[in-house]
């Protein structure tokens, strides 16, 4: 029998060796209890090579389980919430990120948006990426429409990608996203044909860049999954206001996620995700003159919309400086 023991205690140690861990140094975690369990997680968790990783799982396991006590969970409330993340994760596929739209709705995706996006004065502000972003964005040369026609309402977007004293970022690229006008993303489509309403540009030698689009509108967020079923328990609505999605890269500045949100919206002080700032709320003008519009490409000679507004981006010392002005701690 002790040789039987010998032989079991041997060949675990010899699993767990072809794990890299030596069971020698792993703390004995007998009777766990409601007062007992958080310290032995963290025990067991205190062989952490990565000590970034070590302090979140601290950090994360301390909550988790303080939330736990403080709101004495149920074993159903517990188990309903792990089928919600599982169906959360069974909605998500290569071009729909429930996931996203989870932590965009609890204001998760906000936070991590200020705390790791601080800009220096005058830069322009960030916001929230979405749940839509997909990289599959084809190429446009300026002055080309990301969408297809019959999409919506014409717009005109034009500006100029520049720095904190003003001068001109040349070869920035732009992605850019949006609905079209039926306020639909086009991976919202059952069939989806290709990459519309969205695309990628680049800035001009001046740092000018302009595209033809559609007017996009406010949205519902998408009510088949978990996540639009859970803000409707919640008694909140489940719209976005208008928006232009755009993404900014440029070598020696801080990449900038942020959109343009449009004056008058009925959503623009109660989005469902959090993602308005002020800062970032525009207006556009009406172009009446049909000989522009067939200058600027538009298929239809009608009246279109023009959206004019210039990026500020920050460097990456710039960026750096405010981050630690807004968390001198964060390190």
């Amino acid at each position: 029998m002790a040789a039987s023991h010998e032989t079991s205690i041997r060949k675990a140690n010899e699993q767990a060796h072809q794990h890299g861990i030596d069971l020698s140094n792993v703390p004995q975690n007998l009777d766990m209890t409601a007062g007992n369990i958080t310290q032995n997680v963290h025990a067991v968790n205190a062989n952490c090579q990565d000590e970034r990783m070590k302090f979140l799982f601290t950090s994360l396991v301390t909550h988790l389980h303080d939330f736990v006590r403080e709101t004495s969970l149920t074993t159903e409330e517990w188990m309903t919430t792990l089928e919600f993340l599982t169906k959360t994760g069974q909605k998500c596929t290569d071009i729909r990120q429930e996931f996203i739209l989870l932590s965009d709705t609890l204001g998760v995706s906000s936070l991590v948006d200020s705390i790791n996006n601080a800009k220096p004065p005058g830069a322009t502000e960030s916001s929230v990426l979405g749940p839509f972003f997909t990289a599959d964005a084809l190429e446009f040369e300026n002055g080309e429409s990301i969408a297809s026609e019959g999409k919506g309402d014409y717009l005109w977007v034009e500006g100029k990608v520049l720095d904190t004293k003003g001068n001109p970022i040349p070869n920035c690229t732009i992605d850019t996203w949006e609905t079209d006008g039926h306020g639909l993303y086009d991976t919202q489509y059952d069939v989806r044909g290709g990459p519309d309403c969205r695309g990628r540009l680049r800035t001009t030698q001046d740092g000018s860049f302009f595209f033809r689009a559609v007017v996009p509108v406010s949205y519902p967020i998408p009510s088949d999954g978990t996540v639009g079923q859970m803000v409707k328990a919640l008694g909140r609505h489940v719209f976005r206001p208008a928006h232009l999605h755009m993404m900014l890269e440029a070598e020696g500045f801080e990449k900038l996620t942020t959109a343009f949100y449009f004056e008058g919206d009925p959503y623009l002080s109660s989005d469902a995700v959090f993602g308005v700032k002020s800062s970032l709320i525009v207006d556009t003008t009406t172009e009446t003159d049909v000989e522009v519009t067939r200058k600027r490409g538009f298929k239809e000679a009608t009246s279109h919309q023009v959206l004019k507004h210039n990026f500020v981006l920050a460097t990456v010392d710039e960026a750096k400086e405010a981050r630690k002005r807004l968390m001198p701690n964060a390190a």
